[in-house]
């Protein structure tokens, strides 16, 4: 089920006295359960985007639905969307987490024993019921993280932006945030990403849409984009050293050696004559050539960079 659809988003500032675009023509579609990867370099646009999309900022000309609703008409909307923007600045540091969750619920249309019973599931769900009564500013940053996702959710919205929600944070709460994050797309909630984070964006994400000076560059399924940059080579690490006999041959069939103990395959053709070149060799790992999120990003980046220069 679809979502949230942006068709055709344009929207430009004044700033001494010309008109700077920060978003043209961005249209997207994010549908139940997915989670889309809202990718780009610092001034792509990607705030003022997400802002739209919230209802936060007014766009020059295209619209936002969100369920069918369009959050600019319809206050309604609204509370069809959770959001965690800019960190967690979505709560209230000098309140408890169980105050949070209880404010920000009744804020949200919920009666207060609903809000009440809905603050205890969600403090047992992120594991903070030891902290219900602790202030928020006393809290881990972790544990501030996983709360601002909790406030989000309090009125089950089928739709949760999330701007950052693993910044700053250790191994071992970006684990938790992370499976979270998981669980609750699993359950139908539609999710948009936004991270510099691209290993978590990969990890996460279902698509990916990059934004590069106001437009998308593309918006894709994320294994199947870095598929299209993978090259299908194969890199084979030997526990041995490779003699010279072996080494001749190999470079023969166009395996290129690096060093005594690895070597590169090219042609995915050719792995199975390298091996059998090899064996009886101890192996001791064979990797494919995998592109990640990351050198995707930045290739398709540069390339617009390098097209603006050349017009």
């Amino acid at each position: 089920m679809l979502i949230l659809e942006v068709h055709h988003l344009q929207k430009s500032y004044w700033e001494k006295g010309q008109a700077l675009q920060a978003v043209r023509d961005l249209s997207l579609r994010v549908s139940a359960g997915e989670i889309l990867a809202f990718l780009g370099p610092n001034g792509a646009g990607k705030t003022t985007s997400i802002k739209m999309m919230a209802g936060l900022v007014m766009p020059d000309s295209g619209w936002v639905r969100i369920g069918g609703r369009n959050p600019h008409q319809q206050p309604e909307a609204l509370r069809l969307l959770g959001a965690v923007l800019e960190g967690n600045r979505n709560i209230y540091w000098r309140l408890t987490c169980r105050e949070n969750l209880e404010y920000f619920g009744v804020l949200r249309g919920l009666s207060a024993r609903q809000a009440s019973q809905r603050a205890e599931l969600l403090l047992e769900r992120f594991e903070l019921t030891q902290k219900r009564q602790t202030i928020v500013q006393s809290l881990s940053r972790g544990m501030q993280q996983k709360l601002a996702i909790a406030v989000a959710l309090m009125h089950q919205p089928p739709l949760l932006l999330l701007d950052e929600p693993t910044l700053g944070l250790d191994v071992e709460a970006t684990e938790s945030v992370k499976r979270l994050i998981r669980e609750i797309a699993t359950e139908g909630c539609a999710i948009v990403l936004t991270t510099h984070q691209l290993a978590i964006a990969e990890e996460l994400s279902n698509r990916v849409a990059i934004m590069h000076r106001g437009e998308v560059l593309l918006e894709e399924p994320t294994d199947a984009l870095i598929q299209q940059f993978s090259t299908g080579s194969y890199r084979i690490e030997m526990s041995d050293t490779i003699d010279a006999p072996r080494c001749s041959k190999l470079e023969r069939l166009g395996v290129v050696v690096e060093g005594d103990r690895q070597l590169f395959v090219a042609d995915p053709g050719q792995l199975y004559e390298a091996l059998a070149i090899l064996k009886p060799l101890p192996l001791l790992r064979i990797e494919t050539d995998q592109a990640t999120l990351k050198e995707v990003f930045l290739t398709l980046v540069r390339q617009n960079q390098d097209s603006i220069k050349l017009n």
